[in-house]
């Protein structure tokens, strides 16, 4: 079966039922990255802080205590297969577009490498290996790209010529 440019070939009610899912897709994502926002967890000192507390700093603004097991493996569990489903169903459509293949490729891969060096990153930080706050940090930014990459790139594609 050929998926190359396969995106092009459907009839303008799939295109904007893929439309719609991508759309409402992207605020959710956009809507949990506001959240990792909120808890100020954009930086290499806040991730750290988010799962490991503050209690020992001077500096508060917001009190924020070490995550405990049950409450970490919660976390790691549901965003791991979350958001790879995410990626599995964007990376699907990614498949099916025009663009050239190395970057189809690179766009439906990575975000795997990325989920398990991000999640894996904050188990591991959250042992104590504080230097994976950067490999997180790094990690989880180059997903959003990612994200943001392919489902503008899906949008642009179902409307386009072939």
């Amino acid at each position: 079966m050929q998926f190359h440019g396969l995106i092009h070939t459907f009839p303008k009610h799939v295109k904007l039922f893929i439309a719609a899912f991508v759309i409402v897709l992207s605020i959710g994502y956009i809507t949990g990255l506001l959240f990792v926002r909120q808890t100020e967890a954009t930086t290499p000192d806040g991730i750290e802080e988010n799962y490991l507390g503050n209690e020992d700093s001077e500096e508060l603004s917001v009190m924020k205590f070490e995550k405990g097991d049950r409450e970490m493996l919660t976390i790691l569990h549901t965003h791991i297969l979350s958001v790879s489903f995410i990626f599995f169903f964007l990376g699907g459509l990614v498949a099916m577009t025009s663009l050239p293949k190395k970057l189809k490729s690179f766009l439906m891969i990575e975000p795997f490498v990325s989920i398990i060096l991000t999640f894996g990153g904050i188990y591991f930080m959250w042992k104590g290996m504080l230097w994976m706050k950067w490999i997180v940090m790094i990690s989880g930014t180059l997903m959003t790209a990612v994200f943001v990459v392919s489902a503008g790139a899906v949008l642009l594609q179902l409307f386009k010529e072939r």
